[in-house]
């Protein structure tokens, strides 16, 4: 989001639309979570969970928090910093009603998404002569590599080493 941010500081764009945009990959991301909640249910969070660092207490802690806020919990969660990241999962389990799950996913991911946005947008000109701001960067970079690596490795050998049952 901070590069669409930058990107729209060269005219290319608005920030409001890279925020638009942020938060629309944020729903889309977040229905494929959903759905792995709503059809595979909480055994299927406690079988893969853990490919996603979710546990079965961080799944026990998200579901008190959806028991304890209902389908609002969507909206308060997008605007919660690690909370955000797991909530789909337990309104999938929950059945949460998909357009309803989509509308409060879609409202609390815009503020963080244009947040970032912003940030990006207020760095402008600086993204690519400013040392500092470069190599902050430079760390998400290898960041998203070293994931990458992982992702690929991981689908590697569970592919050819896990057994087949």
């Amino acid at each position: 989001m901070p590069f669409a941010g930058y990107l729209a500081s060269t005219g290319r764009f608005s920030v409001i639309f890279a925020g638009v945009a942020g938060a629309l990959g944020c729903a889309l991301g977040s229905t494929a979570a959903y759905f792995v909640g709503a059809y595979g249910g909480r055994p299927a969070v406690l079988r893969w969970g853990r490919y996603v660092l979710l546990d079965a207490e961080e799944l026990d802690r998200v579901d008190r928090f959806f028991a304890r806020f209902g389908s609002a919990s969507v909206f308060v969660a997008r605007l919660l910093p690690v909370v955000r990241t797991f909530i789909s999962l337990p309104a999938g389990v929950a059945r949460m009603p998909l357009a309803r799950f989509e509308i409060y996913t879609l409202v609390g991911s815009f503020p963080w998404c244009l947040a970032l946005a912003y940030l990006g947008f207020r760095l402008g000109r600086a993204w690519n002569t400013n040392p500092l701001v470069q190599s902050f960067f430079q760390r998400f970079d290898w960041v998203v590599v070293g994931l990458l690596a992982i992702a690929i490795a991981s689908y590697v050998y569970m592919r050819w080493r896990v057994p087949k049952t």
